[in-house]
């Protein structure tokens, strides 16, 4: 019998036949491919786990913008937003300084906890604004009305291709830096205006400040 198993495997080893001499699938472990079957529950492959359980949402508004962040991700909402209730363009760089004055899903209301929550918020030294400011949009390639915009909001309301200048409208003749921080006195062309590539020119002032 001992003759026989030698016999056998130097036959393998002569006739190149290493297929019909390896372990069968079941033992061999490791590789790329799995056969594993998903485990209940996992998420699906878009990252969202499917059938999301549905819970209501808490009233955020008046709360800071932090504070509101960890309390809707304690109730199960990891899928959250925020923008400038002011309309002024300005990113939330660190919550703590923003608080909440909307929320897009009204207080009480149940909702799949893997539903986007987006607060309005403005600074805690600001007051919200009755409603949330929209930002300006060049509709039918109109020159809309930005006096008292933005910079910011008026420069991503038109075409990235526009030629724009911007100047200091005061006589201190001051570099405009961070846009959200300005906002428009004058314009040209004038409000309504068909814009057909025209460049655009806009004198500014600080927030806070009154154009001359």
């Amino acid at each position: 019998m001992h003759t026989r198993v030698i016999g056998a495997v130097l036959f393998c080893a002569v006739a190149g036949l290493t297929v019909a001499c390896q372990p069968s699938d079941n033992s061999v472990t490791g590789g790329s491919t799995s056969s594993a079957t998903p485990t209940a529950g996992a998420p699906a492959g878009d990252g969202k786990p499917s059938g999301a359980a549905s819970k209501a949402v808490r009233d955020f508004v008046g709360m800071g913008l932090q504070s509101a962040q960890d309390a809707a991700q304690a109730d199960g909402f990891y899928a959250l937003k925020s923008h400038d209730a002011l309309g002024r363009g300005r990113m939330q760089a660190l919550d703590r300084n923003w608080k909440v004055c909307s929320q897009n899903v009204a207080a009480g209301t149940s909702v799949p906890t893997d539903t986007t929550l987006d607060f309005g918020s403005v600074k805690l030294e600001e007051t919200c604004p009755a409603q949330d400011e929209k930002e300006p949009t060049a509709a039918g390639g109109k020159m809309p009305d930005f006096q008292g915009k933005s910079m910011k909001a008026a420069r991503a309301a038109l075409d990235s291709g526009t030629s724009i200048t911007v100047k200091d409208a005061s006589a201190e003749d001051r570099w405009v830096l961070v846009e959200s921080n300005w906002q428009v006195c004058t314009q040209t062309p004038a409000a309504g205006a068909a814009l057909n590539g025209r460049p655009v020119t806009f004198t500014v002032v600080k927030f806070g400040e009154t154009c001359p």
